[in-house]
């Protein structure tokens, strides 16, 4: 349940068209719902603007599939991050609207129209980032944010980002995906005035140590005021890219 749907609830009982056992009934299972093996979050819109949302690595796919069904229940747009092929498989036979990014390991289910606002940019390394990246744009485009793609413009060939500086000047948020030595989130930092959030990936040769060099080189760089979140977590960069947008834009219709 969204803000929407709960005013519209009390609403309903002020105006004496939905009953007080009615209005019971629909939240009952606020703030969540126990279902044995997990507790649903019903109550995740409501605080953080987007339902909760699956992360299908280590979990059985039957457990998969009867959380996405609880949270469909609902009418909302439901996002499960880490889902392989085999599990979409089996969410697909039984959920027939489900969709799937095989590249982002990503399933959505729309449920509702997602209105975009804001401008978020998504820039990547080199293609080998794609999949982090596009964990990030799926998701910050599910959660409304109008998402925009800039992709293999690594500091190996910097005039590739350098002929697309405007596309940084438009953007309200960017997001920078890099593996190797993570150097692309400082050069676009120094760049723009706009919020930086910085995604090292886990690509690279042996030194990089699965990502650490890249998040160390993030975290230590001397563009200011670069946000980093974790290896690899495309999720979480598009989570706070939403954020961001919902902040700029509180308030508008």
């Amino acid at each position: 349940m969204n803000e929407e749907q709960l005013r519209a609830l009390l609403q309903g009982v002020k105006d004496g068209q939905i009953s007080c056992d009615s209005a019971l009934l629909e939240l009952k299972n606020l703030p969540y719902e126990d279902l044995g093996f997990a507790k649903v979050d019903h109550h995740r819109a409501l605080r953080n603007g987007f339902p909760e949302v699956v992360f299908c690595q280590g979990k059985a796919k039957e457990h998969i599939i009867e959380i996405l069904a609880n949270l469909g229940q609902r009418g909302h747009n439901i996002l499960a991050t880490r889902a392989t092929p085999e599990v979409y498989a089996a969410v697909q036979a039984a959920i027939p609207e489900a969709s799937y990014s095989e590249l982002a390991r990503v399933i959505t289910i729309v449920k509702e129209a997602i209105p975009k606002r804001g401008r978020v940019l998504i820039l990547s390394a080199g293609t080998a980032d794609l999949p982090v990246a596009e964990e990030a744009a799926i998701t910050a485009e599910i959660m409304g944010c109008g998402v925009e793609r800039l992709y293999d413009v690594g500091v190996a060939g910097i005039h590739r980002l350098f002929d697309n500086k405007e596309r940084l000047d438009e953007a309200q948020v960017l997001i920078v995906v890099a593996g190797m030595e993570g150097a692309l989130a400082s050069v676009v930092g120094g760049l723009t005035d706009k919020p930086v959030i910085a995604v090292p990936t886990s690509v690279g040769y042996g030194a990089s140590f699965g990502g650490l060099a890249a998040l160390l080189a993030m975290l230590n760089s001397c563009s200011a005021g670069i946000g980093v979140v974790n290896i690899d977590n495309g999720f979480g960069a598009g989570v706070l890219a939403n954020s961001i947008i919902r902040a700029i834009h509180a308030g508008e219709v």
